[in-house]
């Protein structure tokens, strides 16, 4: 008997000495391209079905004042990856496939943070952060694996040359067809978890679509009310299903955050082809709210809340400090990061004082958000509705009015003048800060 007790404890020793250690949470971030705020069942669509994304916000948290850092394509990604103002390293808008600049090896990117703490990472979509050297492309930012479009999928023949599809460094083909990009991308995100099984990983995918032109799968054409648009919905929300199933029958759900959102509101003047920014003003390309206010999505099952609604002000910039934290990564120090880390109670207790800038092109501030109150010192619209006849600057109650409907700046001259002192603030502590590369380097 003591024999076998002996042996038993042995086994038991044993096993608990080669157990592996518990690894840190993995992370994927899911990104959409030109998707509104009032694209989602969940968030009020009444006729896009999203089950998959309508089950993520009820099992986890979902944010009704989220922004991106930018209402354009490029500017935003950056934002997301380097939890960074765009106007710090000059990126106000949009790289074309020709542009000269990318961003610079200087950033360290979420990617690069994360690889460092011993993370495999992956990304699957589109880049927009250079083309024309190899320095800018994914591989040479922190990424073990690339596959993807380097820019938006409307740049294209006959205005710009052949889109390549990307493997790496190397063009695995030219002018793909489209209709299966987004069942590839989630093909290779799943390939990628079984690989990492035993390991943390990083996946960035951020999806081609909804930007125009729009290419659902074969098996999403013609199926949501919505048209075409609702057809590219909902293979997104397929696309999230699938990873979202794995993760749980695989036990992989509990040490895995997931992250949905967008890159800027949705491309209005498209018409049908684009999406809904729903209660909020504008869409795409402009900092009205409809241009920046994001769906916001956040799943990690034991770990965060499900059902919870959160309504404090966050962005994309903060996707970077958050999991960097997280994670146990040092934040840059050499240079200003932006964002805030989401999951500290010490900070977001500041939630109510917190600044909010919305820049437009030419790095540009064109409104600031404090609390509830939302100051307009310059408006755009790619739409070229001014949507106001009064002067400028337009403030507006966002808690009471998020439409931005009624101008209240007459009314609250004392709010104006502090908003306006903020701006300038922000402004001047660039000035008196110095980025960490020059402006030469930034061209």
């Amino acid at each position: 008997m003591m024999k076998k007790t002996l042996s038993a404890l042995l086994l038991m020793l044993l096993s608990m000495s080669f157990a592996p250690a518990q690894q840190k949470p993995n992370v994927i971030i899911l990104f959409a391209d030109d998707m509104g705020y009032g694209d989602v069942g969940i968030n009020g669509h009444p006729t896009i079905r999203t089950p998959h994304l309508d089950r993520m916000a009820m099992e986890g948290m979902r944010w009704t004042n989220f922004y991106s850092t930018s209402p354009a394509c490029t500017a935003s990604r950056y934002g997301l990856l380097t939890g960074r103002y765009p106007e710090r390293s000059g990126f106000g808008w949009v790289l074309n496939p020709d542009s000269p600049r990318g961003i610079h090896p200087k950033e360290e990117t979420l990617a690069e943070l994360l690889k460092a703490q011993g993370y495999r990472t992956a990304m699957y979509g589109k880049w927009h952060l250079g083309t024309t050297n190899q320095e800018f492309l994914p591989l040479q930012n922190g990424f073990d694996e690339y596959l993807g479009l380097p820019y938006s999928n409307d740049m294209i023949p006959p205005k710009w040359p052949d889109i390549p599809l990307l493997s790496g460094n190397d063009t695995l083909e030219l002018n793909p067809d489209q209709t299966k990009l987004t069942a590839l991308y989630t093909e290779k995100a799943l390939d990628f978890i079984r690989k990492c099984e035993d390991e943390p990983f990083f996946i960035y995918l951020p999806y081609a679509m909804p930007h125009v032109p729009l290419y659902p799968g074969e098996a999403f054409q013609g199926k949501s009310k919505r048209g075409q648009y609702g057809d590219v919905i909902e293979e997104i929300d397929w696309s999230v299903g699938q990873i979202l199933d794995y993760l749980r029958e695989n036990g992989m759900a509990e040490n895995t955050l997931v992250w949905f959102t967008s890159d800027n509101g949705p491309w209005i003047i498209k018409d049908e082809l684009g999406g809904s920014s729903g209660l909020f003003r504008d869409g795409k390309g402009s900092t009205w709210e409809g241009g920046q206010r994001e769906p916001s999505f956040l799943w990690w099952p034991g770990e965060v809340d499900p059902g919870r609604v959160n309504m404090s002000i966050a962005s994309t910039k903060d996707v970077y400090t958050t999991v960097a934290k997280l994670v146990g990564a040092e934040i840059p120090v050499d240079r200003v990061v932006d964002g805030i880390d989401l999951f500290s109670s010490e900070e977001m207790t500041q939630d109510s004082e917190r600044t909010f800038f919305y820049y437009g092109f030419d790095n540009t501030v064109f409104a600031v958000r404090k609390g509830k109150w939302k100051l307009h010192i310059r408006t755009h619209s790619q739409t070229g509705n001014k949507h106001f006849e009064d002067p400028l600057p337009l403030l507006f109650d966002l808690d009471t009015d998020p439409s931005e409907k009624y101008n209240l700046a007459k009314d609250h001259p004392e709010i104006v003048l502090e908003l306006l002192t903020h701006v300038e603030s922000h402004q001047q502590l660039g000035a008196e800060n110095p980025d960490f590369y020059t402006l030469e380097e930034k061209q």
